[in-house]
């Protein structure tokens, strides 16, 4: 009997011992944003021409490693009232009824639920983008700049990655009344992500 049992233990607790050691090495780095470097950019437009907007505000989550995209996740929150298009009037506008209702939904958010690589350093997060009270399917596109030691940070990497992708804001109800037409406002937000990462070793 304890022949039997005796392998059974020991093959467990080495299958137990390299599981947590694959987990421990090959686990999705977690990294910070440093908001100082890093900017949530727009471009919609009126009448003629594009006027730029940022969000000045957000948080996130990254865990992300090129290499293991399997326990790899982003989660981005944006408060809407952070909207800054360097015209006060116009972003009380923007955070009325007429389109965000910012007072009933406070919050942006995109929460991925897989990245896959689509190219040398580029990837998608597959994920669902809330805005208001609409949630869709989106898929995020994004480059990996680079990655590397960081000089002002003992046992410290800093990552750089950027985003482009375009909205229509009508699918989201971003835009009430006569504010639907885009004869003034464009449907098509262009949207930029410029993102510094930090993470330890």
């Amino acid at each position: 009997m304890n022949f039997i049992k005796k392998p059974f233990v020991i093959l467990s607790i080495i299958a137990f011992t390299a599981v947590t050691i694959a987990a421990t090495k090959y686990a999705a780095t977690s990294w910070s944003i440093d908001k100082s470097h890093s900017s949530i950019n727009f471009e919609v437009r009126h009448f003629f021409t594009n006027v730029p907007g940022a969000f000045e505000d957000y948080t996130a989550e990254v865990n992300f490693a090129p290499d293991n995209l399997g326990e790899s996740s982003i989660s981005v929150t944006i408060p809407v009232a952070s909207i800054n298009t360097k015209n006060e009037r116009r972003d009380g506008h923007l955070k009325s009824g007429d389109f965000f209702e910012a007072e009933k939904y406070p919050n942006i958010t995109f929460v991925s639920n897989k990245i896959e690589t689509t190219g040398d350093n580029q990837f998608t997060a597959h994920g669902t983008l809330t805005i208001k009270d609409v949630s869709e399917d989106f898929e995020l596109p994004f480059t990996l700049l680079g990655v590397k030691d960081n000089p002002f940070r003992e046992n410290g990497i800093v990552a750089g990655m950027k985003s482009e992708f375009t909205l229509l804001r009508n699918d989201f109800g971003v835009g009430t009344g006569d504010w639907v037409s885009d004869a003034v406002v464009g449907n098509e937000v262009h949207v930029t992500l410029n993102l510094e990462l930090n993470a330890t070793k």
